[in-house]
C-alpha cells in the first residue's frame, strides 16, 4: 500500500495552488496513512476513546477495545472533548524567507489550515489571529465545518510586511482569549527569546494549553552558503557582504544557544515545542498536534 506521507512533502503541496485544497488534502492524506498504521485506535478514535492513564474511573474502561487490543482506553463523552483551539499564525516579513518549495508564510499557512481543519474535523472550534506588530486579521472559534474558509481566506490576505511584535500579541492573547483553550503558536520566532518566553509564560498561567511550531527554512538551520554572499535583512535595512564559511561555525554555535534557550524556556514552563524545517512533510505538525491533544486532558 502506498505510503502517504509521499503527498504530503512540500514539493507536492506546492501544486496545490489553493490553500483549503492544500489542508484537506494533508489532512484526509494524514489520516489514511493512520488508518494502516498499527496505531490506528490510539490517534483516530479520539473522538470516542483515550488512552487509560492512573487514575482514570475503571468504570469507564471500554473492555471490549481491551480485548482486542490488548490496551486500556477510557470513553470519552461529548462533554469532555470539546476544545477551543486558537492559532496564532506569524505573519511578518521574517517570514516571507524560503530557498524551498515553500517559504516560511507558506508553510506556515499551511500547518495552520491543516490543523484547523482537523480540528474542525474533530467538532472543536477553532478560530486564528494572523499577526505582525499588530492583530492583521482575527476570526473567532467556531465549529461548523464551513469555519474553515473565513480562516484560510484571513491567511491569504495577510502577505508578510511589518516586523513583528510577538510578546505583545502574546500578551494580547492572554488577556484577549476569554476561556482556557488550545493557543498554538506558528512562527519563526525570530525576536527576544526571553520577550516570547515571558508571554508564552503568560498564556500558562491563564490557563491555556500552549503547542509552539517553531518554523524555519533548511537554510536558517544548516548555513549552507558558499563564495562570497550579500545578505539582507528582510525587517530592517541592514546588509552584509560577507564570506560566509568564515561565518558558519559562529553563526551555527549562536544559534544552536538561541535554540536550546527557547527548548529550555518551554520545557520550563510545560509548552509543548517542535522545530519544523520547511523541507519537512508536513504530517509531522499533525502528529506533534494529535499527540499534544490527547496530552492535555490530563494536564494540572
Amino acid at each position: 500500500m502506498p505510503d502517504s506521507r509521499r503527498f504530503l512533502h512540500p514539493e507536492a503541496i506546492k501544486r496545490l495552488a489553493r490553500l483549503e485544497l492544500r489542508a484537506r488534502h494533508i489532512v484526509e492524506g494524514f489520516l489514511a496513512g493512520m488508518h494502516r498504521s498499527p496505531y490506528y485506535g490510539q490517534s483516530i478514535e479520539f473522538l470516542q476513546h483515550r488512552e487509560y492513564v492512573v487514575g482514570d474511573d475503571l468504570r469507564h474502561v471500554d473492555w471490549k477495545v481491551w480485548a482486542r487490543q490488548d490496551r486500556l482506553y477510557v470513553k470519552q463523552y461529548e462533554e469532555d472533548t470539546n476544545l477551543r483551539c486558537t492559532l496564532l499564525v506569524d505573519v511578518s516579513n521574517s517570514m516571507r524567507y524560503g530557498n524551498g518549495p515553500l517559504n516560511k508564510y507558506e508553510y506556515a499557512c499551511t500547518i495552520a489550515g491543516s490543523l484547523a481543519y482537523l480540528v474542525l474535523r474533530q467538532q472543536d472550534a477553532v478560530g486564528c489571529w494572523a499577526f505582525d506588530q499588530t492583530i492583521r486579521q482575527r476570526v473567532p472559534g467556531r465549529t461548523k465545518r464551513n469555519h474553515l474558509r473565513s480562516i484560510v481566506d484571513a491567511l491569504a490576505v495577510s502577505d508578510p510586511r511589518e516586523k513583528t511584535d510577538l510578546s505583545g500579541i502574546l500578551a494580547m492573547a492572554a488577556e484577549g482569549l476569554p476561556r482556557r483553550g488550545m493557543v498554538i503558536l506558528v512562527s519563526d520566532l525570530l525576536v527576544d527569546p526571553e520577550g516570547t518566553l515571558r508571554g508564552l509564560k503568560l498564556l500558562r498561567q491563564r490557563g491555556h494549553d500552549v503547542l509552539v511550531f517553531h518554523v524555519m527554512d533548511d537554510d536558517e538551520l544548516d548555513f549552507p552558503f558558499s563564495g562570497p554572499v550579500r545578505f539582507e535583512g528582510l525587517e530592517s535595512v541592514e546588509q552584509l557582504n560577507c564570506n560566509p564559511r568564515a561565518l558558519r561555525e559562529g553563526y551555527l554555535e549562536v544559534l544552536g544557544q538561541y535554540l536550546e534557550t527557547i527548548r529550555r524556556g518551554c520545557a520550563t514552563h510545560r509548552i509543548d515545542y517542535a522545530l519544523i524545517r520547511t523541507r519537512q512533510p508536513l504530517d509531522a505538525a499533525l502528529a506533534v498536534y494529535l499527540s499534544k491533544r490527547w496530552g492535555a486532558r490530563h494536564r494540572p
